[in-house]
């Protein structure tokens, strides 16, 4: 059975605990170099030569959030959409400073296999200077100064029961035999040091497990296509898989990153895939709609934003927040009728009535607000709209994964959640394309 010491006698940090956010955050060179120049004003010699990782060109997506309350950091990307890199980069950079962390993978196979040798794995990340080496009868990676990550087969959640870390980097979550059980075990050994924290990388799947952790107020989440990489996968591969599967429900989630529900979705892969399009110059007209929350805070407020022009809508933003109180949520969609120069706003009265009207009234909205109210189920108020995006006649004006998640999740009975992005859009588009000037007529050719 693998010992797991409580406090490595030879770890030796290189780096102070409170750099580590700073570095693993920083995107641009300009960042790099003034952290790098920090790095080496602390002194020892090998810190002077230190690290492959910090001179590598991180994408986006493969730093950490910028918003530091986070306890998980949830990576959700396509095939080849770089996860890998970033989960080992942020451990490479963690074991600067901690001494004990864990890496969890679908099988051991796996966690050496692909997060350790693999092509940006930890031992790649780690260069010439850092190399950590792999220590097959403990199950452990230890770098030159003496930090040391353990590894877990998610098959096995018991094995997790007394360990502790400091941080840790959990691959391929979706693909877990049990990802809700061992994902606990693994947050109940995070407990050493001031600020423990996880990396979970994944290609989503519609699981339940992924759904609850997405919903954490402590998870931040972070979400990259397959495309966003390709400075960095064969010429070829994005366009046979394209030419293959575009347009799919397989497409839409090994390559864009997103949750895909299965079974009784009204609204398509295939329609959404190609429903792509810049704003139009001119807009004929623009709502905010607004789903407010059921309580007060913890649940999300749908806010949407649609245009019109002629015969099309087009999605302009989704301002969706989490945990806002009345007041709160409120002033965020006076703020979105600002920035778009609503005409209306266009708020479901089912949840508050009048409460609603008065909250938004009190936020100072430059445009009426109209209230609606829900006499049929969901799925029968998103049908028409979901016959607008088969005609082509609803179109995106830049990526929206998490709405189209929720729409592709309307009337499959799989949704954990009121899907509040969902219906505010479908009170948007039903507001400029269904009401009586709007409503679409089949002309003959």
């Amino acid at each position: 059975m693998t010992a797991f010491p409580t406090s490595p006698r030879r770890f030796r940090p290189l780096l102070p605990p409170a750099l580590i956010a700073s570095l693993s955050s920083a995107s641009s060179s300009a960042e790099r170099r003034l952290l790098t120049a920090a790095m080496m004003a602390l002194a020892t010699p090998d810190q002077r030569r230190l690290l492959s990782a910090l001179l590598g060109e991180p994408l986006i997506h493969q730093t950490t959030p910028v918003r530091d309350d986070w306890s998980t950091w949830l990576l959700l990307g396509g095939r080849g959409a770089g996860k890998t890199f970033a989960g080992a980069r942020w451990i490479t950079l963690n074991a600067l400073a901690y001494p004990l962390m864990a890496l969890v993978g679908p099988t051991l196979h796996d966690v050496r296999e692909v997060m350790i040798e693999g092509a940006s794995g930890l031992k790649a990340m780690g260069g010439p200077l850092f190399r950590p080496r792999w220590e097959t009868s403990r199950r452990r990676l230890v770098w030159p100064n003496g930090a040391t990550a353990y590894a877990f087969s998610a098959e096995d959640p018991d094995s997790l029961r007394g360990p502790q870390f400091h941080a840790a980097w959990a691959d391929e979550f979706c693909a877990w035999p049990r990802p809700a059980e061992t994902l606990a075990m693994l947050r109940f050994g995070l407990r050493l040091g001031e600020d423990p924290r996880l990396v979970v990388t994944s290609t989503p799947r519609p699981i339940r497990a992924l759904k609850a952790l997405m919903a954490e107020p402590g998870v931040a989440v972070t979400r990259a296509a397959t495309a966003a990489n390709a400075e960095h996968l064969a010429p070829a591969f994005l366009r046979t898989l394209e030419a293959l599967y575009g347009g799919t429900r397989l497409a839409a989630q090994e390559l864009d990153g997103v949750i895909v529900e299965t079974d009784g979705g009204l609204f398509r892969a295939e329609d959404l895939a190609r429903c792509r399009a810049a704003r139009p110059a001119r807009l004929d007209r623009v709502v905010v709609a607004v789903d407010p929350p059921a309580t007060a805070t913890g649940d999300a407020c749908g806010i949407v934003v649609v245009g019109r022009r002629d015969d099309r809508a087009f999605v302009l933003a989704d301002e969706t927040a989490r945990g806002l109180s009345p007041a709160g949520w409120a002033a965020r969609a006076v703020g979105a009728a600002r920035t778009w120069r609503a005409d209306a706003l266009v708020a479901e009265a089912n949840q508050g009535g009048d409460m609603v009207r008065s909250v938004l009234a009190g936020a100072d909205p430059p445009c009426p607000i109209k209230l609606v109210r829900a006499s049929i189920g969901k799925r029968a108020r998103a049908e028409p709209v979901a016959a607008l995006y088969e005609q082509g006649r609803v179109l995106h004006c830049g990526p929206f994964p998490a709405l189209e998640e929720e729409l592709m999740a309307l009337g499959s009975g799989d949704l954990e959640h009121s899907p509040d992005r969902a219906d505010a859009l479908v009170w948007a588009v039903s507001e400029l394309m269904l009401g009586a000037r709007g409503r679409p007529r089949l002309r003959a050719l």
